[in-house]
């Protein structure tokens, strides 16, 4: 098959969450099973541009019709880490990708509508005819709006669009403008329960509803979460409208790019290891205690890595952090909010438990240290409020440190309780908790610590069962491929 990613993101090169290291992780996963990809991006002047190759200009003026006339557009081409990538370049005084950040604009709305206009434009005049469009959150809901209401009628009429939910948080809610400015128009068309109109926002458009109605085939990002998403909030607002398009909507776990997180081969840690020599772990324990100025005494290490918001639960964080050093272990945080209060609170942690011996905060974000981390700790907490997928307890498995996770999206797909699980021995992987409350978080957290002290063999066996699974993207890719085909013979 011939498969196009539209994205707002790729990891490395432009990658602010998970979304990027999907996309890049998936079309990786498609080319090794022999299907042709390529990715289309906007083209940012802050991207990492060292890490692509070859990038040069194969079209000077790609002419993208925009409010009535047209906006020049250059397109370059380059691989990041052997993948195809086109990279769209406009010329125009709204500047829309020049501007030192990736998000965060007062018209985002109306320059990613731009980059879906400009991504159909170069797939039409390119004479690219995709068996799958594949398109990624609210940044692209309107490609498949464009393909079927325009461009099908232009010689695209066999395109069909798998459109991908990373988080249903940040929906592209908007105005109007942005159906002049892409040529869709026809305001009262557009504006209506059945299409784009926001569900609880009269007059106001949903570009990510855009995506969900027009698509031929709608995921998420775990199976869990794509129930969650339906029949909880975690839709935020979209339930509604996924329960009316529930027969082309599921959840595909994400996988885990084992280049990057793979103990056996990884250029940051120390010591490597396996499941068979899972005992070289301890040496980069010990590596990190030093690292962290810990003292080297019997007790187990547990961290945490990640953002410091909300939706990670800091309030559970913070508790597991002083439960942790009451109950005899040590404890590790490598993390930073996006708000200042969060920061600040947690320097103001950082500074309190400065000449504890057992505890180490490191505010901000360290790719290295973050890979010695999760080869060093003996488990990891991940206590989100919500979590449509989660990376964090992959990794931790894939290196053998044992999570501690809320039962939440794709979490609920992943670990499973030692204690409590309906699933074999040799499946159960970590300890889950329920409730986003201090006694669930205490319960997972003694019988973690208490299983560690008392019972190392079980413990061991844990570790071992998290790192035999298979959390690659070998799975997930399979499952994608069944999509496109189906999707493909559909109308």
């Amino acid at each position: 098959m011939y498969i196009v990613m539209v994205s707002a993101e790729l990891a490395p090169v432009a990658k602010v969450g998970g979304l990027g290291d999907v996309v890049f992780g998936l079309s990786r996963e498609l080319e090794v099973r022999g299907h042709s990809v390529e990715i289309i991006l906007p083209k940012y002047d802050c991207m990492w541009y060292d890490e692509i190759w070859g990038l040069h200009k194969i079209w000077e003026e790609l002419s993208v019709p925009w409010y009535g006339g047209a906006v020049s557009c250059s397109v370059w081409f380059g691989f990041v880490h052997g993948r195809k990538c086109f990279f769209i370049e406009p010329h125009s005084q709204d500047n829309f990708f020049n501007r030192g950040s990736f998000y965060g604009f007062h018209d985002d709305s109306m320059r990613f509508t731009f980059f879906s206009k400009a991504a159909m434009e170069f797939l039409l005049q390119s004479n690219k005819r995709p068996d799958i469009i594949h398109c990624h959150d609210w940044q692209t809901g309107l490609v498949p709006v464009l393909l079927f209401e325009i461009y099908n009628r232009l010689g695209m009429e066999n395109q069909r669009v798998v459109y991908t939910i990373h988080n249903f948080k940040h929906q592209g809610v908007t105005g109007e403008s942005v159906l002049w400015a892409s040529g869709l128009c026809r305001p009262e068309y557009y504006l209506h329960h059945d299409r784009l109109l926001d569900n609880f926002n009269q007059g106001a458009l949903n570009m990510m509803k855009g995506g969900v109605v027009y698509s031929n085939h709608v995921t998420t990002v775990s199976p869990h979460h794509a129930w969650e998403a339906r029949y909880t909030d975690q839709g935020h607002g979209l339930s509604q409208t996924l329960a009316t398009h529930h027969y082309k909507f599921t959840g595909v776990l994400n996988g885990l790019d084992y280049d990057v997180w793979n103990p056996e081969i990884d250029r940051f840690i120390p010591n490597h290891y396996d499941v068979w020599q899972i005992e070289e772990k301890y040496g980069n324990k010990e590596c990190l205690r030093e690292r962290m100025w810990l003292r080297k005494e019997f007790k187990p290490l547990i961290g945490y890595v990640g953002r410091l918001d909300a939706q990670k639960g800091v309030h559970l964080i913070q508790h597991a952090m002083f439960y942790c050093l009451e109950h005899g272990a040590q404890f590790v945080l490598l993390g930073a909010g996006g708000e200042d209060g969060i920061n600040d609170h947690f320097y103001h942690l950082k500074h309190y438990l400065n000449e504890n011996q057992d505890c180490h905060l490191e505010i901000g974000f360290n790719e290295q240290l973050a890979h010695q981390i999760y080869a060093g700790c003996d488990m990891m907490i991940v206590p989100s409020l919500f979590e449509p997928c989660g990376l964090t307890q992959m990794i931790a498995m894939r290196y053998g440190s044992v999570p501690v996770v809320r039962a939440v999206g794709g979490l609920v797909d992943t670990v499973f309780d030692r204690d409590n699980s309906d699933k074999p021995p040799e499946e159960r992987n970590g300890y889950v908790f329920h409730d986003a409350d201090f006694l669930g978080l205490e319960s997972a957290l003694s019988r973690a610590i208490g299983l560690w002290k008392d019972y190392p063999k079980e413990f061991r066996r844990l570790m071992t069962n998290g790192m035999a699974n298979d959390l690659s993207w070998a799975q997930s890719g399979e499952h994608y491929i069944g999509i496109y085909e189906s999707t493909r013979q559909k109308w």
